[in-house]
């Protein structure tokens, strides 16, 4: 077993950068409000994401090439106009968001300096590890942050002794409480990542996974990724059921259950619960840091230099530019706000990757001439096309809030 665990890895990288501050925020809103009734939304949240993800990995050992690539060679150019356009403004977001939840945690942990101080400090350690580190010690970092946050999380879960028969008939018989819809929807949707997705394919490559002869390994690798992540938001929704922290907005429910958590077990439980909310954002901040340049330098290359080299992105001056820039720039969302006129183009344009992604995996992943063998099978379309369904209505939803 510690063979197996010695030999996977970048699930697990895909896993610590998944869970974040977002998951975190939605099961414990959906469970401070309907307790175990919404826990079938992260399984079924980490179902659809594990196929996702697995149609990554098996376009990149099957074609040794990226699914970015797939996208520039295989599809219309206008199609990677809008996805360069959306990862540099996801990546604006998103990044002044994991500084401004990173702020937060070790602010609330501390109790010293401000949140924006501890934004940027995190921020600089993050490019330094990136930037120092291989990718052999960025995925032993990872897998010690997941396993802190794994093991605080699931412990303090156990601590108040959940009702495991209502857990289970939760499950196997899943309901929807009325009023319940857009809760159930944001957990499937937050759990596991999105354009992080992405980064698992150049993360297998530098674990040297190539060919097909990897593909067994590459299914476990994944599958005990979303194991460990929907087991990690289970556990979130049975502590916020139990403890009913004040529902507000943001960053700072996770902190109100850190506060009811402490008052059950003292100083010292809020203390470790907060660090287990630390581990998860810290752990996001350096998977993003360290996985999206990896996208952004790879559409460089083959879309606008139209070059097939074969030299690490990793040492390219383009992944290294945007790793600067957006560890840096984004910092003025914290000093200025996030402008309304940004929020409303993410938020559109955002609204339309997840459903992107499921399609091209449908259009890609069936052509017997790219992955022969590989292809999708039936059970695997069935569930892209739920992703598809699911993803473009929640899409829909987000673009009509707008209009």
């Amino acid at each position: 077993m510690l063979k197996l665990l010695k030999s996977i890895g970048p699930g697990i990288v895909v896993a610590a950068t998944g869970i974040g501050a977002g998951d975190m925020i939605a099961a414990t809103v959906g469970g401070a409000k309907y307790g175990y009734m919404i826990i079938w939304a992260v399984i079924l949240g980490g179902v659809l994401k594990y196929i996702l993800n697995e149609g990554v990995g098996r376009w990149q050992l099957q074609t040794d090439t990226s699914l970015a690539d797939g996208w520039i060679t295989h599809l219309p150019k206008i199609l990677s106009w809008y996805f360069i356009i959306y990862l540099i403004l996801w990546s604006f977001i998103v990044f002044g968001a994991l500084m401004a939840a990173t702020g937060l945690a070790a602010h609330a942990l501390t109790g010293i300096l401000s949140v924006k101080i501890w934004a940027a400090i995190h921020s600089l350690i993050a490019i330094i590890i990136v930037f120092v580190g291989s990718y052999k010690h960025f995925e032993n970092l990872m897998k010690l942050l997941i396993a802190l946050m794994f093991i605080v999380v699931v412990i303090s879960s156990l601590l108040l002794k959940p009702d495991i028969y209502t857990i289970l008939t939760n499950i196997i018989n899943p309901t929807l409480p009325e009023g319940s819809v857009k809760y159930a929807l944001a957990i499937i949707g937050g759990v596991g990542g999105s354009v992080t997705i992405l980064s698992y394919g150049y993360w297998i490559k530098e674990k040297k996974w190539i060919g097909s002869k990897f593909f067994p390994k590459m299914k476990i690798d994944l599958a005990i990724a979303y194991i460990l992540t929907t087991i990690f938001g289970i556990s979130i929704i049975i502590i916020s059921a139990d403890l009913k922290p004040e529902v507000v907005s943001g960053s700072g429910i996770v902190i109100g259950l850190a506060d009811k958590f402490g008052e059950l077990t003292g100083s010292i439980g809020r203390w470790i619960f907060l660090f287990g909310f630390w581990g998860a954002v810290f752990s996001s901040m350096i998977g993003v840091w360290q996985g999206v340049p990896y996208i952004f330098a790879d559409f460089i290359k083959s879309f606008f230099r139209k070059s097939k080299s074969s030299d690490s992105l990793k040492s390219s001056k383009d992944y290294k530019l945007f790793m600067i820039l957006m560890g840096t720039l984004p910092f003025s969302l914290l000093l200025l706000g996030k402008p309304v006129w940004l929020i409303v183009i993410y938020s559109v344009i955002g609204s339309l990757f997840m459903p992107f992604l499921a399609f091209t995996l449908l259009w890609l992943n069936n052509k017997n001439a790219l992955l022969k063998s590989k292809k999708n099978s039936i059970i695997i379309n069935m569930f892209l096309i739920i992703n598809l369904l699911l993803f473009l209505y929640l899409g829909i939803i987000e673009i009509l809030k707008y209009l």
